[in-house]
């Protein structure tokens, strides 16, 4: 594993794992909020990591990372992601973003269409009217002490701070309320192969999944068993069962071509 920091105007901790392959794209892993990359990723690394080079990072105000005197925003994290290729020399690179990280991902897509080879769009809204009954009302009265311990312990694990939970707290809670729905024209521009993925029993609905990828041109979608990113192995309720019986069908999109 290496790891480092990239030199944007908000500098972002990286990790790389793996080698890089002639034949095969690297794999950006994207998180979600309140997450960390042990958090989102640390059952999805080990499993990919043999067969591709994995790069993985922490957005802004999560685990390594810090923040900026700036309004955080899905656009704002998709420049910073572009700048951290950039000088990383990679892209294009194929891409898994779940759920805010999905929104970070679409956005990289759509801004910088020439470092993003494939798509995966994981548990991830393009309009607030697609998450389930009650989530809006549920976040809007959410304070600290709502946040669960699993994202709590796994941020001061790795930044060492209690303060910097809080700040990664009220970051995702603004970035979440702030959030406006994207017009059609937005998805529907995405150029890249699409996976658009959810759980059956996920906060974003799958009529509203089903919704999107019919909007990005040529996208496919997969539902599968399980709750907001239990089938990705994330540590809230997650597990390596529930990983690996979605796993063949990411690597099987991921290496259709």
């Amino acid at each position: 594993m290496t790891q480092g920091y990239s030199h944007g105007e908000l500098p972002l901790y990286y990790e790389t794992h793996g080698s890089p392959r002639g034949d095969r794209p690297s794999l950006l892993l994207i998180h979600g909020g309140g997450s960390t990359i042990e958090s989102n990723w640390g059952l999805l690394i080990p499993s990919l990591a043999g067969g591709r080079e994995i790069i993985a990072l922490e957005w802004q105000g999560h685990g390594r990372t810090g923040t900026i005197d700036r309004v955080p925003s899905f656009e704002a994290t998709a420049d910073d992601i572009a700048v951290l290729l950039d000088e990383l020399g990679r892209g294009p690179v194929d891409v898994l973003g779940f759920s805010n990280g999905g929104q970070i991902a679409m956005q990289l897509a759509v801004r910088r269409p020439e470092l993003v080879h494939r798509l995966i769009a994981a548990s991830a809204p393009y309009r607030p009217d697609g998450m389930i009954d009650g989530f809006w009302a549920g976040l809007e009265g959410a304070t600290f002490a709502d946040l669960p311990h699993p994202y709590v312990e796994a941020d001061l694990a790795v930044s060492g701070d209690p303060a910097h939970v809080r700040q990664l707290f009220d970051l995702d809670r603004t970035l979440m309320l702030s959030f406006t729905a994207w017009p059609d024209a937005l998805p529907a521009s995405i150029t890249a192969p699409t996976l658009v993925v959810g759980g059956d029993r996920d906060v974003v609905t799958t009529q509203h999944l089903a919704r999107l990828a019919r909007l990005i041109p040529g996208a496919r979608l997969l539902i599968v068993p399980g709750t907001h990113g239990s089938y990705l192995g994330e540590v809230l309720d997650g597990s390596q069962a529930e990983l690996d019986r979605t796993l063949p069908h990411l690597i099987e999109f991921l290496d259709a071509d």
